[in-house]
C-alpha cells in the first residue's frame, strides 16, 4: 500500500465466522469498488482466536482478491484485533467494521472524507442520531443502548452518544497516538478509544447510520454492558494516575 493521504485499510475482526465472511468480503468489495474509487483501499481479515474454518476462508480471499489481505491472533478479543491489525498498517487512514454489516455501507464515504479532508480525526456511525434510521433492534437492547450512552457522557462529559456501533474511521495519527493508551482488548476498547481521545483534543464526528439489527450476533449484551461499565469505572477512578497525562479536561 502506498503512503498517499488517500490509502485505507478497512479492518473486519472476526470469531468463528466461516458462514458470513466470505459473503461479507465480497459485498465490501464491490461496494468499494462502486463508491469509494478516491481511495487506495484494502480489506483486512483479522482472525482473532477462531476453532472453525473461518481463517482458511480468509486465507482462501487473500489469494484470491489482491486487496483482501488476514492477520492471525491466537487469543481472542476485538479490541485486541484491531490494535494488531490498525498499528501494523501503512494506511494513513484505518476502519474497521462489524462482519454481520448492520451498518449500511451507504455511511462509508462520508466517514472517510470527513477523516481524510480533516473535519475530523475520528468518524464513527452513530445509531443514537435523530436522523439515524434502526432496524429490528429489540427494546431492550435499546433501552441498554441508550442507557449506557447517558451514562458514559455523564461520567466523562464528552460528545459523543454512540460509542459502540462497528463503524468507525479513525486517522494515523489516533493509532500512533491515542490506540498505545487503551487497555481493552476487548468490546470496551471503543468506548475507551473515543473517550481518551476526546479527552486529548482528537475530534470526532458522529454520522447517522441505517443499522439493521442481526438476529444471528452473537454479541452477549448482559455480558458486554458489564464489561462496559467495569471499564468506566476503571478508566475514571483506578487509572488516576496515568489518566492525569491524558484526561486532561476533568481539572
Amino acid at each position: 500500500m502506498s503512503d498517499a493521504s488517500n490509502s485505507l485499510d478497512i479492518v473486519i475482526p472476526v470469531l468463528n465466522e466461516e458462514q458470513t465472511l466470505e459473503d461479507s468480503v465480497e459485498t465490501l468489495m464491490s461496494f468499494c469498488e462502486e463508491n469509494i474509487g478516491a481511495y487506495d483501499w484494502v480489506i483486512t481479515v483479522a482472525d482473532n482466536g477462531s476453532t472453525d474454518q473461518t481463517l482458511e476462508i480468509a486465507q482462501s480471499l487473500s489469494k484470491k482478491y489482491s486487496k483482501v489481505h488476514y492477520i492471525c491472533l491466537k487469543e481472542r478479543g476485538r479490541g485486541r484485533a484491531l490494535k494488531k491489525a490498525w498499528t501494523r498498517s501503512e494506511a494513513k487512514i484505518l476502519a474497521y467494521m462489524d462482519v454481520d454489516l448492520s451498518t449500511d455501507l451507504s455511511s462509508l464515504p462520508d466517514c472517510l472524507d470527513s477523516v481524510r479532508n480533516s473535519k475530523a480525526q475520528i468518524a464513527v456511525g452513530s445509531r443514537l442520531l435523530s436522523e439515524s434510521e434502526v432496524v429490528g433492534r429489540s427494546f431492550k437492547r435499546e433501552f441498554i443502548s441508550r442507557s449506557y450512552s447517558l451514562l458514559f457522557r455523564m461520567m466523562f462529559m464528552v460528545s459523543f452518544r454512540d460509542a459502540q456501533c462497528g463503524f468507525k474511521v479513525v486517522s494515523k495519527k489516533v493509532v500512533e497516538e491515542v490506540l498505545p493508551l487503551v487497555n481493552n482488548n476487548n468490546w470496551f476498547f471503543d468506548t475507551e478509544l473515543l473517550i481518551l481521545a476526546e479527552k486529548n483534543g482528537y475530534s470526532i464526528l458522529e454520522i447517522p447510520v441505517k443499522w439493521v439489527d442481526d438476529p444471528l450476533s452473537k454479541v452477549n449484551i448482559i455480558k458486554t454492558a458489564i464489561e462496559d461499565i467495569k471499564g468506566l469505572i476503571r478508566l475514571r477512578f483506578r487509572d488516576v494516575a496515568r489518566s492525569r497525562a491524558v484526561l486532561t479536561s476533568y481539572e
